[in-house]
């Protein structure tokens, strides 16, 4: 039987997901990162964007911000601010947060506002809708 890794991904309100899977990708601060089983100890801060895991050669995705991402053994931790599986992810939601969004960084040419603010906020609402997509054309769901 080929190795495995133990995926978890846990928010500060709830356990996500928990997983035994062949492959993990996920945004890290200084971009993308992959890991199979056998993995050195490995620890990064967790950027935006969507984890990406394989399951039986099928890919199955979820939304991720901020946090860390911890490997020991052929364990995956993951310490996420914000997890959301694909089903979870409510798209008019994040379309009304991207416009939002948008709508603050024209704003912040003419008034100043929190730029770095506005911006995090769009590139959430963007790579939720993004995830969701991903999903859905993989045809899997998060599990």
């Amino acid at each position: 039987m080929a190795r495995k890794l133990l995926l978890e991904v846990v928010t500060p309100e709830r356990l996500v997901l928990k997983q035994s899977v062949d492959y993990v990708g996920a945004p890290g601060l200084l971009g993308e990162f992959g890991l199979l089983p056998g993995h050195v100890p490995f620890l990064s801060a967790l950027g935006i964007g969507n984890m990406m895991y394989k399951q039986d050669g099928r890919p199955h995705y979820l939304f991720v911000a901020g946090g860390f991402v911890e490997v020991s053994g052929d364990t995956v931790t993951v310490l996420a601010e914000v997890a959301e599986l694909p089903e979870e992810i409510d798209l008019e939601r994040a379309k009304k947060a991207r416009q939002r969004a948008l709508d603050r960084l024209e704003a912040e040419r003419r008034e100043r506002i929190d730029y770095a603010r506005a911006k995090a906020a769009l590139q959430r609402s963007i790579m939720r809708m993004k995830c969701r997509e991903e999903a859905t054309l993989a045809g899997s769901g998060s599990r």
